[in-house]
């Protein structure tokens, strides 16, 4: 099982996932906030904790065109900066983060 800091970790890039992946569909403003959230929402989902294969699906229904090594080496590098922006110690904005969207998730 992974650590509640992998979790929030993956949680992180999947926000910066997100916004790439609005930019390139061309979602601006509250509406690339939306499909970051969502995306990063879904890391808590199981049934839906697929993200490369969700931005895959969107990019296709929008044709946008992305390889789906492209998608990965986007992941793997947000993936290492999110790493990089967590906090060494417990709490905090992404803790509240991290329960802010469990909620949401649960509220649905």
């Amino acid at each position: 099982m992974a650590s509640l800091r992998d979790l929030k970790t993956t949680i992180r890039r999947n926000m910066l996932l997100g916004m790439w992946a609005a930019e390139k569909l061309g979602l601006v403003g509250q509406d690339a906030e939306r499909y970051a959230e969502a995306l990063a929402m879904d890391t808590i989902d199981p049934e839906r904790n697929d993200v490369f294969s969700k931005i895959r699906n969107d990019f296709n229904a929008a044709s946008v065109v992305q390889s789906d090594e492209q998608i990965l080496r986007v992941m793997n590098e947000l993936i290492l900066q999110a790493g990089s922006q967590m906090p060494a110690t417990q709490g905090g904005v992404l803790d509240t983060a991290a329960v802010t969207l469990a909620r949401n998730l649960t509220s649905r």
